[in-house]
Formats: C-alpha cells, sequence, structure tokens
C-alpha cells in the first residue's frame, strides 16, 4: 500500500513496510512517537516538488475542490499503477479513479486517519532535505496565496462594497440634511423671506452663496440658478426684509458652510452613480424589481447576498421591521406586513388596503431573484422584468376588483340608480296628455285659467267634506269599541280584588277567634287558684328555707 501526503513543497508517496500494523488503530501513533519507529512502518518512495508558488496554489485549489491536476496524475501513474493508494480525503479518491480509469484503487478509512496523523508529525524526519526552517514559511505563504486567491475569486460578486455605499449614502442624506438646515437657520437672521421662496436646500445654498448680502440681490442675475417667477420675488423680498445686519465675518462662514452643501451633495451623486452600477452588476434581477436603494438596504440587513438567498419570502417581506414584530407577538396584536419592501416602486403604487398582498407578492419573486442573482450563472435581468409584470398585471386585476365592489357590482350589494323625483313609489311614471300643447288652440288668458282653478275646486269642496265625515265616523266607533273593551276589562278586574279582600277578611276573623280561645282557656286555671293556696305556699317556702 502506498499513502499520497501533500506538504507545501510538494506531493510525498510513502510506502507501507508492515500492513498487519494498520489492524490495530488505537496502538498506531506509538510506532510514530519516534523518528526510528517511524521508518520502520512507513518508507518515502517518491518526491514531486512545486515548480513555484503559482503551481502549489494551482495543486491547493485543486485538492480542496476534490479534484486532481495534470502533474499530479503524471506521478501517479508513473508510480502507483497496479497498488492500492491511501488518500486523506474520499472525493480525491473519486477523481483519481476516473481520471485513471480506475488503475489504482483508493483507500480511505479510520487507519488511513491515523496514519496521516502519524506521518505529519514525523513529516522533516522521513523527507529527507525538508527542515522546519523551510517548512512553516512555505505554508505561511502557500496560505496567503490561498486565501487572496479566493477573495478575488469572483470579483464581480462581491457586495460587501454595496453594503458599504448604502451605508454612506444613508449617512450622507442625515448630514446634508443638518448642514441644509444650519444654513437656513443661519442666513435666515439676514434674509428669513429666502427660506419661504427657494425650498430646496441645494438652490437654496447656491444662492446664498452667489448672493452675499441681500442687498446685492437687485443688481445680480440668477437666470441660472432661478426661474423668472422665483428671481423677481427674491428681488422683492430683499428690498423689504425684516432681517437683521450681518458682517462680512459672518457671511464668510455661511458661504463656506454653503460650499460643503454644495460639496456634499455632488458626491452623494457620483455615490449613487457608483451603488446603480454595482447593484446592476452584483444584482440585476433584484434590481429590476425593488430598485437600487431598497435592494441594497436588504442586502445590507442580511449581511450578505448569500444570507439573504436563504432567507425565505416570508423574512424578505418584514426584513427590517423586527421590532414592530416581536412588539406584535409580545403584546398578541397584528404583525406587520412589510419592513424595507414598503418603500419598492410597486409597493407605493398599490391601495392602502392593497398594499399588503402586493408585499406579500412582491417579497416572494424577490426571494426567487435573489436565489437567481447569488447561485445562477446569467448575468441579466430577464427574470426580475418577467415577473416586475407579472405584479404589475396583479396590481391591476386586484384595483380592478376595488373599483367594481365600489361600484355595488358584487352580488348583495344595490347598484347605484338615477333618482327620479317625478316617479311615485311601486309605479313608473305615467304619460300626462293634458300637459301638452295644441298647436291650433290659442292660449287662455290668466283670468279665465283661475276662473277654471276655482270652479273645479267647488266642484271637488263637496267630495272631499263627504270623505272627511266618513272618517270621522270610524274614528268615533273605533273609540266607543276601544272604550266598551277597556270598560269589560276593568270590570273583571274590580270583581277579582273584592273576591281577594273578602277571602282575606276571613281567615283574619278565623285568627282572631283561635286568639280568644286561648285567652279564655287560660283564665279558669288562674281563677281556680284560691287564697288558701297561696298561704300554704308561703308557709312551704319558710321551711325551707329554715
Amino acid at each position: 500500500m502506498l499513502v499520497l501526503f501533500e506538504t507545501p513543497a510538494g506531493f510525498a508517496l510513502f510506502k507501507v513496510l508492515d500492513e498487519g500494523k494498520l489492524s490495530k488503530v488505537e496502538d498506531l501513533w506509538k510506532e510514530f512517537s519516534s523518528s526510528d519507529s517511524a521508518r520502520k512502518v512507513v518508507k518515502l518512495k517518491a518526491f514531486d516538488k512545486f515548480d513555484n508558488t503559482a503551481d502549489a496554489l494551482e495543486a491547493a485549489t485543486k485538492i480542496i475542490d476534490g479534484s486532481t491536476t495534470k502533474g499530479l496524475r503524471k506521478f501517479l501513474k508513473a508510480h502507483c499503477e497496479g497498488e492500492n493508494l491511501a488518500v486523506a480525503d474520499s472525493k480525491l479518491g473519486n477523481s483519481i479513479k476516473e481520471k485513471l480509469f480506475q488503475k489504482i484503487d483508493c483507500v480511505h478509512n479510520n487507519a488511513v486517519m491515523e496514519l496521516m496523523r502519524g506521518v505529519r508529525s514525523q513529516l522533516t524526519e522521513l523527507i529527507a532535505g525538508l527542515a522546519n526552517q523551510d517548512l512553516a514559511p512555505m505554508s505561511l505563504g502557500l496560505s496567503h496565496s490561498l486565501s487572496r486567491y479566493k477573495l478575488k475569486f469572483s470579483a464581480d460578486k462581491v457586495d460587501t462594497m454595496i453594503i458599504q455605499a448604502i451605508g454612506l449614502l444613508d449617512d450622507l442624506d442625515k448630514e446634508l440634511n443638518t448642514y441644509a438646515m444650519r444654513v437656513k437657520e443661519w442666513y435666515g437672521w439676514h434674509f428669513p423671506e429666502l427660506a419661504k421662496i427657494v425650498q430646496d436646500t441645494i438652490v437654496y445654498s447656491k444662492v446664498v452663496k452667489f448672493m452675499g448680502f441681500r442687498e446685492n440681490a437687485t443688481k445680480l442675475d440668477f437666470s441660472e440658478i432661478l426661474t423668472e417667477e422665483v428671481e423677481a420675488e427674491v428681488k422683492e423680498a430683499a428690498n423689504i426684509s425684516m432681517g437683521t445686519e450681518v458682517s462680512e465675518h459672518d457671511l464668510a462662514n455661511v458661504r463656506q458652510l454653503c460650499d460643503q452643501v454644495l460639496s456634499l451633495s455632488e458626491y452623494r451623486a457620483q455615490l449613487y452613480d457608483y451603488l446603480k452600477s454595482r447593484m446592476n452588476t452584483v444584482a440585476p434581477n433584484l434590481t429590476a424589481l425593488v430598485g437600487e436603494l431598497v435592494g441594497a438596504r436588504l442586502i445590507a440587513h442580511g449581511g450578505s447576498l448569500m444570507n439573504l438567498a436563504k432567507q425565505p419570502g416570508s423574512t424578505v417581506q418584514i426584513l427590517g421591521a423586527e421590532k414592530a414584530l416581536f412588539r406584535a407577538l409580545k403584546t398578541k396584536h397584528a404583525t406587520p406586513k412589510y419592513g424595507l419592501i414598503y418603500h419598492a416602486s410597486l409597493v407605493g403604487q398599490a391601495a392602502p388596503k392593497m398594499k399588503g398582498k402586493i408585499s406579500r407578492s412582491l417579497a416572494a419573486k424577490a426571494s426567487l431573484a435573489i436565489r437567481c442573482d447569488a447561485l445562477g450563472d446569467g448575468q441579466d435581468n430577464s427574470m426580475g422584468l418577467e415577473n416586475r409584470l407579472k405584479l404589475e398585471a396583479r396590481l391591476r386585476s386586484l384595483e380592478g376588483k376595488e373599483l367594481g365592489r365600489s361600484a355595488g357590482s358584487v352580488k348583495g350589494k344595490p347598484k347605484i340608480e338615477v333618482y327620479d323625483k317625478d316617479r311615485k313609489k311601486g309605479a313608473a311614471g305615467t304619460y300626462n296628455a293634458s300637459a301638452d300643447a295644441v298647436l291650433d288652440q290659442t292660449p287662455k288668458s290668466v283670468g279665465e285659467e283661475t276662473v277654471e282653478k276655482k270652479r273645479k275646486i267647488d266642484e271637488e269642496a263637496p267630495a272631499t267634506e263627504e270623505k272627511k265625515d266618513k272618517k270621522k265616523k270610524k274614528k268615533s266607533k273605533d273609540v266607543e269599541v276601544a272604550e266598551i273593551t277597556n270598560g269589560d276589562a276593568t270590570g273583571e278586574k274590580k270583581e277579582k280584588k273584592k273576591k281577594k279582600k273578602e277571602a282575606e277578611a276571613e281567615q283574619n276573623d278565623v285568627q282572631d277567634g283561635e286568639k280568644k280561645k286561648r285567652k279564655r282557656s287560660s283564665e279558669p286555671e288562674e281563677a281556680t287558684e284560691t287564697p288558701t293556696s297561696k298561704k300554704d305556699k308561703k308557709k312551704k317556702k319558710k321551711k325551707s328555707e329554715e
């Protein structure tokens, strides 16, 4: 059996002298306790030295991936045909079998791993000409070059630049806001009306830097900075301003602050362009769905693009709203429906009631786009554009359903009809022939019309009086019937009350009679007692006392 061992200097091939010792895995370490005993177990057969660090780096990366180099295959063909080969990695053994057409049988088990540990402990003694002084710098240099190679691998997919750029962009926005507010407060003492006329902070800083004192406004031309209307307002306000006077030294400091604001705004624009280019390179599908800023914030919040790709769509949906989520779980309230994804353009286009549904759909598509960007080989944004079109169609369909519900087209809700004041309830409007005008007839005078109206009223009057009399008679009959029924009811109640009173009186009489009988029975007993009996009792009491 042969043993393949990788070193920073090259590949070493050892011959196992006593294979019987491999059966006792627990005691194998004792054989490598000294260099003399180790030479009795294994012996160096061949050594393939690396020419330079580039060859060593290539061989190390291939072995880590479980594959072989051309130099290693030639070395094994020359020394290992027809023999068993012990390797430290099972993937490396499978690749050796495939490349060499199964001419070499590879072995990987616990005994082989223990043998590798023993060889590593006595490596400098088993390989002549390889000292610890040479091996240590070789291993250090190889490890450094290997780490640098891994960092340079897929440089276009490095998302740390995006994380740093979006963090700096947010910091710049905060600094710009504070500096711009300071400029307005500082220069507002001299020209307070300017803040209401020019509301944009960058334009405000340009005007302050260009104008200086407000007295110079009438002499200067602001056509490159402001429109004609705004320029006229500024000049009018400068003539009637209520601000205080400032010195040249104060104005110089204000202008320096304006220079800072303008320089920061220019740098922010450059940084935003850089972020757009990096996002289109690293995550083109995510950028097509949610935009550059939202996509960069999602990557920064997740830590990296690969970590974000491991998250499900439900986590992507509420990413950035962790405090609200845990507060809702603690207080048993409704959980949030969106986090950072709320600032996407698709969610902003939706109605307030539809934002939850659209954010859920957008998070599901965004998670697929993130996985495609992190793990896919393509560099185009076709998937993101296709999913965006689907989401826009879904948004339109949801809005159409909502409009239909508000119009009353759903079952159970009445349709809105035009109000007709002439139509009566339960009947449609009828044709009135008398309202039509005849061409041949001459129009009647006002006096004739009033006479006809009075005649009609006189004809209709007796009919209306008869109807009123009938109604009065009906009402009187109803009142009489009601009085009769009420009288019968009250008579029955009175009879019942009388019966109750009579029964109560009888019971009271019976009780009084019983009481009188009891009194009579007690009175004769007391009367039977004579005065002699009373004297006898007194005598008995005196005797008993004596």
